[in-house]
């Protein structure tokens, strides 16, 4: 592929329909290798409008909107970095052969909806899930819970991310609570919920799944170490790689990320989150972009996943070679703020195997990741009680 000079005629621009933290680095490992990066989101000084060339604020569940801008800057890429986007404007844009879509409309749709991703998996590539209905009302989601799906239960969004409308239900008592938050939490209401049966895992991890030119300009696969991670309120806290996990195990989990992957195409990095219980192995979701828990690799790998993106999306070859074992830990905000300051900086960064990402928000929530912490070391235990520590000293407070 060749790559023009940014800011000129000749540049070869990458636009993100999405700015928050992922994306933030998406653009940095872009701009490495010379690409325009413009930067879109809902909200003004997002982490990517930081580094971008260009930014844009847009409502982009708005297809005109999409367009009119996409009509401005003529990006020869379009990499959407969140749920909440009008895909229909992106399947004829792609139609229309205006731009390559990241890795491809249909992916899109697909994954940010988790009705058409379960559909996909569970019903066409009869790859073992948890069970699930989806309910377009109140009475069609007790009809569902009650016909098997059973308590303990989860009752979601079809569109939402980082456990934003998640409920985890044990009886019937808050179902109408759930059947509510499921509703107005989400990105988009989409008019339905998903319940899911829980499963009894020993853990779950995040197999990010790389598809990839090689030499002969052929798609190949390839997997980064399995990245563990924990949990809360459907948001991940902390993470580490690799996970330890039985050889049978690793490969039923890279088979089936193989042909969910493979199904849904294109080039690029995707996080496929898998149950894992002795050598029993579930899918339940996948991003067709980096994953909030593969911000771990940030110290663990060669490539990071971000880096891994990049290449992949411009046809350059790709490692996903570990160098060493680590750990990540969320900055939650603790505060509803906007103008906060971080103090503790210092003493986190105490011991030199300790990194600090500050994502520069405006806005801090209580439960908002405004940051994290990683670390490596000889375990993963090790790494992860660094991680938790140095995530523990830093402090947010209003200005």
């Amino acid at each position: 592929m060749k790559i023009g000079t940014p800011l000129s005629p000749s540049a070869t621009k990458a636009l993100l329909l999405g700015s928050g933290e992922l994306g933030k680095e998406v653009a940095i490992s872009l701009q490495r290798y010379g690409v325009e990066v413009i930067a879109v989101d809902r909200y003004p000084n997002a982490p990517a409008h930081h580094v971008a060339q260009r930014s844009h604020v847009i409502d982009m569940t708005d297809a005109l909107a999409i367009k009119a801008l996409i009509a401005e800057e003529q990006p020869h890429l379009i990499i959407p970095e969140l749920e909440a986007i009008a895909t229909d404007a992106l399947v004829e844009i792609e139609t229309l052969g205006q731009s390559t879509i990241v890795p491809n409309a249909r992916a899109i749709q697909l994954t940010m909806n988790r009705e058409g991703i379960r559909v996909l998996v569970a019903e066409q590539l009869k790859l073992p899930t948890s069970r699930y209905a989806f309910a377009a009302t109140f009475d069609e989601l007790q009809q569902a819970i009650n016909a098997g799906i059973g308590y303990p239960c989860f009752v979601k969004p079809t569109m939402s991310s980082s456990g934003k409308g998640q409920s985890m239900l044990t009886s019937t008592a808050d179902l109408e609570t759930a059947w509510n938050y499921a509703k107005s939490a989400g990105r988009v209401d989409t008019g339905k919920v998903i319940v899911e049966a829980k499963i009894e895992f020993d853990f779950e991890i995040t197999l990010l799944t790389v598809r990839a030119l090689n030499a002969n300009s052929e798609v190949v696969t390839h997997f980064c170490e399995p990245i563990g991670h924990r949990q809360e309120h459907g948001d991940y806290r902390e993470s580490w790689q690799p996970q330890a996990m039985s050889a049978r195990a690793l490969a039923r989990s890279q088979e089936i990320a193989k042909l969910v992957t493979d199904n849904i195409g294109g080039l690029g990095l995707f996080g496929v989150e898998l149950f894992i219980q002795g050598d029993q192995v579930w899918f339940s979701e996948v991003s067709p972009r980096p994953h909030d828990t593969g911000m771990v690799t940030m110290v663990t790998q060669r490539q990071n996943e971000f880096e891994l993106h990049a290449r992949a999306i411009l046809g350059l070859p790709v490692s996903t070679h570990l160098l060493s074992r680590g750990a990540s830990a969320v900055i939650l905000g603790g505060i509803d703020a906007r103008n906060v300051v971080y103090n503790g900086l210092d003493k986190a960064l105490a011991d030199p195997a300790v990194s600090i990402r500050l994502f520069g928000k405006p806005e801090a929530f209580a439960y908002r990741r405004m940051g994290v912490a990683l670390a490596t070391a000889e375990t993963t235990d090790q790494a992860r009680e660094k991680a938790y520590e140095a995530a523990s000293k830093i402090k947010i407070e209003a200005s």
